[in-house]
């Protein structure tokens, strides 16, 4: 027999789901600002293994919040990753998000060189004044090209969100960073998605809005 449907004001829909979400996660503990993003892509996925894949550097959160407030830019590799970050929040950070992925010179040249349109992108990406997080939820060979020009002294993320998706290389690409010396907050194993890359970006926005 179903359940009794419960009405439930618009407002309160998610923070009745953050109070399930921590109820059924029993003891389960985390430092707060930690806690706050593992709530946030289990409330998105409704998949409690993030409470398990998710793995956060030393201070990936306070140095993700800092970049944030000095107005990073968030690059992605998908424009659905790029829709679901909330523009208002970032935009009173003075920050921006940008995607390449769609553009025409991009899809050229990484024809031409026969490499991916993620490759390219975060290359686009690394070449941008100022602080960058890049948030890559879909594309394992954006994990690898970062590592790379990580190693060329190339680029110096203020944060990597790593969350691809998927079978090929994308296990691999997400070890890369993590052995890397460079902030970063990865969902480990196979699960992820664009809606896990920005529902993280988003969780580190909404601790600077309390």
């Amino acid at each position: 027999m179903a359940e009794e449907i419960k009405f439930v004001k618009p407002d309160e829909i998610e923070k009745r789901s953050m109070e399930i979400i921590a109820r059924e996660l029993g003891e389960r503990t985390w430092p707060e600002e930690e806690f706050l993003v593992v709530k946030r892509c289990i409330h998105t996925s409704a998949d409690f293994d993030y409470a398990d894949n998710l793995v956060f550097s030393h201070q990936a959160v306070q140095k993700g919040i800092e970049a944030l407030k000095a107005g990073a830019v968030i690059v992605t590799d998908t424009n659905m990753a790029a829709a679901g970050i909330n523009k208002k929040s970032l935009e009173k950070c003075g920050g921006s998000v940008r995607c390449f992925m769609a553009d025409e010179d991009v899809a050229r040249e990484a024809k031409e060189r026969g490499v991916t349109r993620a490759t390219v992108c975060m290359e686009r990406g690394a070449a941008l004044n100022g602080p960058a997080i890049f948030a890559v939820g879909n594309a394992p060979t954006a994990l690898i090209r970062l590592h790379e020009m990580m190693k060329e002294g190339l680029v110096n993320p203020a944060l990597i969100i790593g969350t691809p998706v998927g079978f090929v290389n994308v296990v691999e690409s997400k070890e890369l960073i993590l052995k890397d010396e460079v902030p970063s907050i990865i969902a480990r194993g196979r699960k992820g998605g664009s809606n896990i890359a920005a529902s993280i970006c988003n969780a580190l926005l909404y601790q600077i809005a309390r």
